[in-house]
């Protein structure tokens, strides 16, 4: 797995002191369940040396040993796990018409622990349930919630949602989730987490380059490089619903004309069926592709939304470049249900010298999970880092909580 982001390491003595831990408790997260030897032998460690850095970790509760199933052959080892009182990180995902709220421990696994559906979407209506979620949740688990990660339906900008044409909210402020003093709160758009989840730990894990495409309310997506998303100059990148690749007549809801968002979801079903926008597009789609079988009408119009999905998808390949394209949300149900148009379309917008050799377009592994995996992914970014782990053990080894 690639590097997290905010792990850029110097020569100074913390970081030689955390280095081989850290690179342990990587590889725990790449792999939950993986073994003592195994990550030895990726990383290049002596037994000495692993059996020292897993003692250590042990010691901070950082790291916990089961002994692995027995094998006939090689000497006995052990599973690498949280430790039962080690960091947790809580993970929210807050999407149009409900949310959730997830813990997690140095494995990465979300565990949702409360959800909810949203009485209007009235900023105070969305976040006081989910503010009132994330207290209960920081006090059952005291200080070791060490990061509070939200993805949100939103354009984020320098950690601040500045505009969610889904929810209707221009900039809106969620520092109540975390009041001051309070663990750090980290705000990412709901698109760019999930592709970063797809990248790492989902059907494009292991690419160098990955582009992900999303279709729920509006389409949004994000370029991955090395393991980490590209969020532009002050982190609103990625927005692709609001590249014209529409109809210039349409005003988006975000001011613009011509959003690709307009030709492709719900909405631009319900318009080549002749019916008015629906409040819910996500579902008003679901609903047209369960009738495609026997219905023509709805047939037509998901095979126009997917035409122009894969124009617009076809664009930004010959754009990026990616090694490898995953598809969330109602993509790939879209691609499905009208493949034909689909793959006509794709291969018509692809420069002539890519179409021998077109990236290989996947689904998404992870499904509607994936904002909440890459949430949880951002927050222990941001507690798995020399810092992080130095504040863990000055907490372990003083007062307790």
């Amino acid at each position: 797995m690639a590097t997290p982001p905010g792990r850029v390491r110097s020569v100074r003595a913390a970081d030689l002191r955390w280095r081989g831990a850290l690179a342990v408790l990587d590889e725990m997260r790449r792999e939950p369940g993986v073994t003592r030897a195994a990550v030895a032998r990726r990383l290049g460690l002596s037994t000495g040396s692993a059996t020292e850095i897993t003692s250590r970790l042990r010691e901070l509760a950082l790291l916990a040993e089961t002994p692995a199933a027995a094998t006939s052959r090689g000497r006995p080892t052990s599973v690498l796990a949280p430790h039962p009182e080690g960091p947790l990180v809580i993970a929210v995902d807050l999407r149009q018409e409900d949310w959730r709220c997830a813990i997690a421990a140095l494995d990465g696994e979300p565990a949702v622990a409360e959800t909810g559906t949203h009485r209007s979407r009235a900023p105070e209506d969305v976040i006081g349930p989910v503010a009132r979620a994330v207290r209960r949740l920081r006090r059952r688990h005291g200080r070791r919630v060490r990061a509070i990660s939200v993805a949100v339906a939103a354009t984020v900008q320098h950690g601040r949602v500045v505009q969610s044409s889904v929810l209707g909210w221009d900039a809106v402020d969620l520092a109540a989730l975390s009041p001051d003093p309070g663990p750090p709160l980290l705000i990412g758009n709901d698109a760019t987490l999930a592709g970063l989840a797809e990248a790492r730990r989902g059907a494009a894990a292991g690419a160098a380059t990955v582009l992900h495409v999303t279709v729920e309310v509006g389409v949004g997506g994000t370029l991955v490089v090395g393991g980490r998303p590209l969020h532009g100059a002050t982190g609103a990148g990625g927005e692709f619903g609001h590249l014209p690749f529409g109809d210039p007549g349409l005003r988006c809801p975000c001011g613009a004309r011509g959003c690709w968002d307009l030709a492709v979801d719900g909405r631009a079903i319900a318009r080549h069926l002749g019916e008015p926008p629906p409040r819910d597009p996500r579902t008003y789609a679901e609903r047209a592709l369960s009738r495609t079988p026997e219905d023509p009408a709805a047939r037509a119009a998901v095979g126009r939304a997917a035409t122009g999905l894969a124009r617009g998808l076809a664009g930004l390949i010959n754009a990026l470049d990616p090694a490898v394209v995953t598809l969330g949300g109602l993509a790939e149900p879209l691609r499905a249900a009208a493949g034909p148009e689909f793959t006509a379309a794709l291969t018509g917008g692809l420069m002539r010298f890519r179409r021998p050799h077109p990236p290989p377009v996947l689904a998404a592994a992870l499904g509607r999970d994936g904002a909440l995996h890459g949430a949880v992914m951002t927050a222990l970014d941001h507690v798995l880092t020399e810092e992080g782990l130095a504040a863990w053990e000055a907490l372990r080894r003083g007062p307790r909580a």
